[in-house]
């Protein structure tokens, strides 16, 4: 059972943290409120630039040039990115009517307007035995993409506050959190890639530690000002219920469309791993940016939370069996 467990990423600790940085923000909101006495901004923000930073440094142009070549199948993974899940989000938003459902839908569009994971996504295709060059191409090149279409899509359809000067505010955030650092870093990267690459796994469970304390300030103040009163269980049940059907109509829609398109089993494993992803890493950082003065915030994670863990245990799985079968199920 222990082994299943931890196959399936049921173990993983960053997914009990997740659930243990909820339960003591629904115990103790006022330790991560704006009334707390620990700076957690500076913390927040401070660790956000540093995530970036150490992303780019792990970037090597040189390797990038190279998974060019594989157009086609960049094009399908980051359409699917950041197109097709939105599109399937505006196409479910008339069944939520209530003012609750509608919270809860924007929710949903922002976590389908985020770019794939980096990490995830390469070990998945690792795993199934896909073509693992273009997987770190394409994952790395949704996340910078990510960087400026996911606030673009928000700013578009939900109400974040970005017209007139909080639209340059928010600008000038996202270029000192985000992009000066990531820049930073890919300059660097001749110099320092090395070290990045040596200590990734201490650069992630660092990722790690940000992301959790930005889910628990952010849940901190959803929890104070009441956000989740008018949630019962059987939402949150049917909230991952709908996750799994993103899931799987994604990743069918994938898997439709590279064998339409003809992908060897390798570029197939590829587009459907890389193009099924959602970072928790981006999300977090991007609803602190784009949501910075409500208190919904932890409302608008907790379906990429449910996606985030549920993508992880589904994709293990399947990953595990395309590699044990050798071909596509």
């Amino acid at each position: 059972m222990v082994a299943f467990l931890r196959r399936t990423g049921l173990l993983d600790w960053f997914l009990l943290g997740l659930a243990g940085a909820v339960l003591l923000a629904y115990l103790l909101p006022d330790l991560g409120s704006k009334a707390s006495p620990i700076p957690w901004k500076v913390v927040t923000t401070g660790g956000v630039a540093l995530i970036f930073f150490f992303y780019g440094l792990r970037l090597n142009l040189d390797k990038m040039k190279a998974g060019l070549r594989n157009w086609q199948l960049h094009t399908v993974v980051q359409l699917i990115t950041f197109v097709a899940f939105p599109l399937l989000a505006l196409l479910v938003r008339p069944f939520f009517g209530s003012e609750k459902a509608d919270l809860l839908w924007q929710s949903i569009f922002f976590l389908c307007t985020l770019p794939s994971t980096v990490s995830t996504s390469v070990v998945m295709v690792g795993i199934a035995g896909g073509n693992l060059p273009a997987a770190i191409f394409n994952a790395s090149i949704s996340s910078l993409i990510g960087i400026f279409l996911t606030p673009i899509w928000t700013s578009l359809i939900l109400n974040t506050g970005t017209g007139g000067s909080r639209l340059w505010h928010l600008a000038l955030d996202l270029t000192w959190q985000v992009v000066l650092p990531v820049v930073a870093g890919v300059l660097l990267n001749r110099r320092f890639g090395g070290f990045a690459d040596r200590h990734k796994q201490k650069l992630r469970v660092f990722d790690q530690v940000i992301i959790l304390c930005i889910v628990f300030t952010s849940f901190c103040e959803s929890f104070a000002e009441g956000i989740f009163r008018s949630y019962v269980p059987t939402d949150i049940v049917l909230l991952g219920l709908g996750m799994v059907a993103l899931y799987f109509v994604i990743f069918g829609l994938v898997w439709g469309l590279s064998r339409v398109l003809g992908f060897s089993r390798e570029d197939q494993i590829v587009a459907l791993f890389c193009g099924s992803k959602k970072s928790l890493v981006h999300g977090s950082v991007m609803a602190s940016l784009l949501f910075p003065a409500t208190a919904a915030t932890g409302a608008l994670l907790l379906p990429l939370m449910l996606y985030h863990a549920l993508q992880i245990i589904l994709a293990s799985v399947m990953a595990q069996r395309m590699g044990r079968q050798g071909a596509l199920v």
